[in-house]
């Protein structure tokens, strides 16, 4: 079937950005209100360390700014993303930009001011000046980044040239997202289906060979097109992160990226090191899955067919919020009540539209949390609903339980709470299933979750700190370059049960991740502490749950890592890692037992 149009849609699948501001209009003038703030924070430039009550203002002032400029974003993402080609949107979201690049530029002495405060004088205020000592940790963190901190002069320079840092994302969004078209593929009853990004997932995962080969060789024939303007694409990428890091005296683009979240860095590469000691249990499931599938060859359009061939789980969108609040009982009534509202209370965007964003995500503005899907009715998706909702209930019980400045927890732990969503329904499945063959088809797909969340990413965060480490040493990030890294990583992490070819390894061109600053590998981790934090949720007890939700009420109250240690899981250690690819390999015996 065509994908429908916006309009097409039922109104009860949509999302509804009127919550945040009732009309464009409305939002033109909470943009207007926000072009006043800029002459303002430049009234405090010199006088941060004047007195604590002058600071103590500035601080407030800035969590007003924040929580304004919080809402005109996603208010205009929201709307832009709901269909990429409507240029009115496209406008709203550079509109937006500009503001905060002026916001940004504005408040660029701060910093600076913020460290020539002495110690002993900032101890004192906080003793006086009522309020400031609500601040204390926010200025910690600040000051703990002394030496990559640069003069006033070179900090409003590179505030000023922000806005371009965000231009590789923003031009492969339009060219993904907006521009870029595939051919329609034929199925082995030679019917022809209309491909886009959205029906990609569904024919690649069809039981039909013919159609996942077409599938595969149509859309990787399209992007392979366009491999050097992509290669360029992600060369500014990682020339644009290198000129930060060196600018702020970094050795390294991935040592600022996680100095930025807090996150020790050979947290990155214990994670690399520790899969990578752990591939053959990977390579043991490619083997299993091509022996199930009864292939010669097992091709990488074969990695999402069915190996349970004759169990199919079809889940209408609206069967799958009932199985959502079914999985997600041991977390308790007061967090059930909000997963209700969440997904009757227009929070999500449910299924596909020409020019729709692809994919998934949340995004948190004051009002509550909103959702993207483009929902097709598969039981991936019912995962991609409940993963969702961990995000929109990590960001609500957040917001609702940490004044402004802390209200925003780090990157390193926003993959937690959803992946633990995931691994929750999981585990309810398995637990209602009598059938062999049905259980047999849950644990496949469980697997497939360690394969796609765990042990892929942590490949693509190989390939993301390769091509960085390339621009860094001088050399060219090219097409050519960018294939072999990741061919060689795939050949690699898959083992020799899995053809290679000049397709797959174009994979790299269609990835948006690449784009967000080395993200990915918080998959993995998080991946990791989601499969620990299950377990304590569903054999813990009430203390364990408590614990639980007291991380997610945590915001950035405290380090990522110290959050999670008082969830009960260490991501310092190797253990939580090691911990995963157990359960992996227990899966997998199982699986193989079954499949006898």
């Amino acid at each position: 079937m065509a994908v429908k149009e916006r309009s097409e849609q039922d109104p009860r699948y949509l999302w509804k950005p009127e919550h945040i501001y009732p009309t464009d209009e409305a939002w033109q003038e909470a943009l207007e209100r926000l072009k006043a703030y800029p002459p303002l924070v430049r009234s405090f430039e010199g006088k941060l360390g004047s007195s604590g009550e002058t600071l103590l203002a500035y601080l407030r002032l800035d969590d007003e700014i924040s929580a304004q400029v919080t809402d005109v974003m996603e208010y205009a993402m929201l709307k832009g993303d709901s269909d990429t080609r409507v240029a009115k949107y496209q406008t709203m979201n550079a509109q937006a930009r500009n503001v905060l690049l002026e916001l940004s530029t504005a408040g660029a002495f701060e910093t600076g001011e913020l460290l020539a405060i002495p110690q002993e004088t900032l101890s004192g205020w906080y003793e006086t000046v009522k309020g400031l000592a609500l601040y204390r940790r926010h200025l910690e963190v600040v000051r703990s980044r002394r030496e990559h901190t640069l003069s006033p002069a070179e900090e409003k320079l590179l505030a000023a040239a922000g806005d371009l840092s965000g231009g590789p994302d923003n031009i492969f969004s339009m060219f993904n997202d907006a521009d870029l078209t595939f051919p329609d593929v034929e199925d082995g009853a030679g019917n022809r289906l209309p491909l886009s990004l959205g029906t990609y997932g569904k024919y690649i995962e069809s039981k039909d060979r013919t159609l996942r080969k077409n599938t595969y060789d149509a859309l990787y024939t399209t992007y392979g097109q366009f491999r050097n303007t992509l290669a360029a694409v992600m060369a500014a990428q990682t020339k644009q992160l290198w000129f930060f890091a060196k600018a702020r005296k970094y050795p390294s683009s991935l040592a600022a990226a996680v100095a930025g979240t807090e996150v020790p860095e050979n947290i990155y590469h214990n994670l690399l090191s520790t899969v990578e000691e752990h591939l053959p249990s990977l390579h043991r499931y490619v083997a299993l899955r091509k022996k199930l599938l009864g292939v010669e060859t097992l091709h990488p359009y074969d990695m999402y067919a069915p190996i349970v061939g004759d169990v199919t789980m079809e889940v209408p969108f609206e069967e799958a919020k009932e199985l959502v609040l079914e999985a997600l009982k041991p977390l308790g009534e007061e967090y059930l009540s909000v997963v209700r509202q969440g997904l009757e209370g227009g929070w999500i965007d449910v299924y596909e539209n020409a020019g729709k964003r692809s994919g998934g995500y949340c995004a948190g503005p004051n009002v509550h949390p909103y959702i993207l899907l483009n929902y097709q009715d598969k039981l991936a998706d019912v995962f991609t609903l409940i993963h969702e909702m961990g995000h929109a209930m990590h960001t609500w019980l957040s917001n609702q339980n940490q004044p402004q400045t802390y209200k925003r927890y780090q990157i390193f732990v926003a993959e937690v709470a959803s992946t633990c969503n995931e691994c929750l329904l999981m585990q309810y499945l398995l637990g209602r299933t009598t059938d062999r063959r049905e259980r047999a088809y849950l644990i496949n797909y469980y697997l497939e979750q360690f394969r796609s969340t765990f042990f892929r990413q942590t490949q693509l965060a190989a390939f993301e700190l390769e091509v960085n480490e390339l621009a860094q040493s001088g050399q060219g990030v090219t097409a050519e370059a960018c294939c072999k890294i990741y061919r060689d990583l795939q050949d690699k992490y898959f083992g020799p049960a899995l053809e290679s070819d000049d397709n797959i390894a174009l994979e790299w061109s269609r990835i948006p991740h690449f784009y967000y600053n080395f993200y990915l590998y918080q998959y993995a981790t998080g991946f990791a502490a989601a499969v620990a934090l299950s377990q304590k949720i569903l054999h813990g007890g009430k203390e364990a749950v408590e614990a639980y939700l007291g991380f997610l009420k945590g915001g950035c109250s405290k380090s990522p890592i110290e959050l999670l240690k008082g969830a009960g899981v260490d991501m310092s250690t190797p253990e939580p890692l090691e911990s995963a690819i157990a359960v992996f390999d227990g899966l997998l015996d199982e699986m193989e037992a079954l499949c006898q």
